[in-house]
C-alpha cells in the first residue's frame, strides 16, 4: 500500500499542474485573441487581402519556430485542412471590422465559434469521438448562454467611423517614413459604398459565417488524435499532444492565404492594392494570433476541446468590446423615447 501512495500523489499533482497550465494558457489566449487586431485597427487596409497575406506569413513563421523547438514532430497533411478552413474565414475580418467594428464583430464570430466548436466536440461531429463532461447539465447551460449571447449581439448597435475625421485615423504605431508617403490607391473600398443597413446585414452575416468556419478549424486535428488511439488506422500512434500539429495547421493557413492572394492579384490584373503602412502592424497582429492559438492548442491538450472552446471563444469578445468602447468608441447605445444616441465613454 505504501508503495502506491507516492504514485497516487504524483498523479494528483500532475493533474493539478495540467489544470493550471490549461487555465493559464486559456487566459493568455483570451487576451491575445481579443487584442490581436488592435495594431492594424487604425491603418488603412483596403479590402484586406494584402493584410490577410501578411498576417498569415507571420503566423507561419511562428509555427516554424515552434516546430523546431518541438524537434519536428510528424507532419500530418490532414491537419492542413483545418488551416485552410480558418484562412477562408479570416478573409472576412477586414470587411467585418469596417462594417460593424472590431468589438461587435469579435463578439458575434466568437459566439458562433464557441457554439460550433463545442457542439462538434460534445456530439462527435465529422467523425470525431464525442467527449464526455463531468456535469453535462452545466455544460449545456453554458452552451445555451453562448447561443443566447450570439442572438443578443446581433441587435447591438455599432458606430464605426471610417471617414477622414474619424478618431481612427491616428495610427497606433507611428512610422513617419512610411505614413507620410502618399498612397497611390484610393482609400475607398466596396465596403465604403454600402448603406448603413447593408453594412449591418453584411457585417453580421460575415461574422456568423466566419465564426462557424473558425469553430470547425480544429476538427482535423481532433480527428487524427481520436483515430490515433485506435488500431489498424492510418493514424494509429499519432501524437496526442495538440501542439505537435501546429506546423501543419499553420502551413495550411499560409498556403490557403497565398492561394487567395494570388487569385486576387490575377483578378486585379496584377495590380493589387498593397498598403505598405500595414505591413509591420499586420505582422505584429499575426504573431499575437499565432501565440494565442499555440496557447489554445496547449489548453486543448490539458483541458480537452469541449472545455477549452467555451472558455477561449467567450473571453475575447469581452476584451475586444473593451477596446471598442474605451478606445475606438464603436459600440453605442440608443436611449429610450427617441432621445439622441450617445457613445459609451469610460
Amino acid at each position: 500500500m505504501t508503495s502506491l501512495e507516492p504514485s497516487s500523489n504524483s498523479s494528483s499533482s500532475n493533474s493539478g499542474t495540467d489544470l493550471s497550465i490549461g487555465f493559464i494558457s486559456s487566459s493568455v489566449a483570451v487576451f491575445l485573441f481579443g487584442s490581436n487586431f488592435v495594431p492594424v485597427k487604425k491603418y488603412d487596409t483596403g479590402d484586406g487581402m494584402f493584410l490577410q497575406w501578411i498576417l498569415c506569413a507571420a503566423i507561419w513563421i511562428v509555427a516554424l519556430v515552434v516546430n523546431l523547438i518541438l524537434q519536428c514532430p510528424r507532419f500530418w497533411p490532414l491537419a492542413m485542412v483545418g488551416g485552410c478552413v480558418w484562412a477562408t474565414g479570416n478573409i472576412t475580418v477586414v470587411p467585418i471590422v469596417k462594417t460593424i467594428g472590431l468589438g461587435l464583430g469579435l463578439l458575434i464570430w466568437g459566439s458562433f465559434n464557441s457554439i460550433t466548436g463545442w457542439a462538434s466536440s460534445r456530439f462527435g461531429w465529422f467523425g470525431m469521438d464525442p467527449e464526455e463532461v463531468a456535469r453535462p447539465f452545466l455544460n449545456y447551460i453554458g452552451a445555451g448562454l453562448s447561443a443566447l449571447s450570439a442572438l443578443i449581439f446581433l441587435f447591438v448597435k455599432s458606430d464605426v467611423k471610417n471617414g477622414p475625421n474619424s478618431v481612427d485615423t491616428a495610427p497606433l504605431l507611428v512610422e513617419p517614413a512610411i505614413n507620410e508617403v502618399e498612397s497611390s490607391y484610393s482609400d475607398e473600398s466596396w465596403v465604403d459604398r454600402l448603406s448603413p443597413l447593408q453594412n449591418r446585414l453584411i457585417g453580421c452575416s460575415l461574422a456568423a459565417v466566419s465564426g462557424v468556419l473558425y469553430g470547425t478549424s480544429f476538427v482535423p486535428i481532433i480527428y487524427i488524435k481520436d483515430h490515433g488511439r485506435r488500431n489498424e488506422t492510418q493514424y494509429t500512434g499519432a501524437s496526442q499532444y495538440d501542439l505537435d500539429y501546429v506546423f501543419a495547421h499553420f502551413s495550411g493557413i499560409f498556403l490557403t492565404s497565398t492561394t487567395y492572394f494570388l487569385v486576387y492579384c490575377a483578378a486585379m490584373k496584377n495590380n493589387p492594392k498593397v498598403y505598405p503602412e500595414a505591413i509591420i502592424p499586420g505582422f505584429i497582429s499575426g504573431i499575437l494570433w499565432a501565440v494565442a492559438t499555440c496557447c489554445w492548442f496547449i489548453a486543448n491538450s490539458t483541458l480537452s476541446a469541449v472545455v477549452s472552446f467555451p472558455l477561449i471563444t467567450a473571453g475575447p469578445g469581452l476584451i475586444a468590446a473593451m477596446w471598442g468602447v474605451l478606445v475606438f468608441k464603436e459600440i453605442t447605445v440608443s436611449e429610450m423615447k427617441g432621445k439622441p444616441r450617445k457613445t459609451l465613454k469610460s
